[in-house]
């Protein structure tokens, strides 16, 4: 079955960075586009970014357009989030999904707990 592993979360600064990923199994990777999705406390789950298949495409959401870079390793099936310039609003727990948009029957790991707080 689908295995989405997220990884790569923590607390930083105002202004810090993380490199989130995603190791997946159960499933031939490069067949399909990948989704990064978060939730904050109490908000409904958004669509952060989508790389297609061969990686050449990305769609990235305006609240972090130019500081957020989508990528993907189909020979290691993992996809991956650099997240630069962290703000408060960055706060959420992120997950990556199968896909190009978020549904209650998409797939998702566990997630990762991102905090920006000085």
């Amino acid at each position: 079955q689908v295995q989405l592993v997220e990884s790569g979360g923590g607390l930083v600064q105002p202004g810090g960075s993380l490199r989130l990923s995603c190791v997946t199994s159960g499933f031939t990777f490069s067949d399909y586009a990948m989704s990064w999705v978060r939730q904050a406390p109490g908000k409904a789950i958004e669509q952060v970014s989508t790389i297609y298949r061969g990686g050449g495409r990305t769609d990235t959401a305006l609240s972090v357009l130019g500081r957020f870079t989508t990528s993907r390793d189909n020979n290691k099936n993992t996809l991956y989030l650099q997240m630069n310039n962290l703000k408060p609003e960055d706060t959420a727990i992120y997950y990556c999904t199968t896909g190009t948009r978020y549904s209650s029957d998409s797939p998702r790991g566990q997630g990762t707990q991102v905090t920006v707080s000085s």
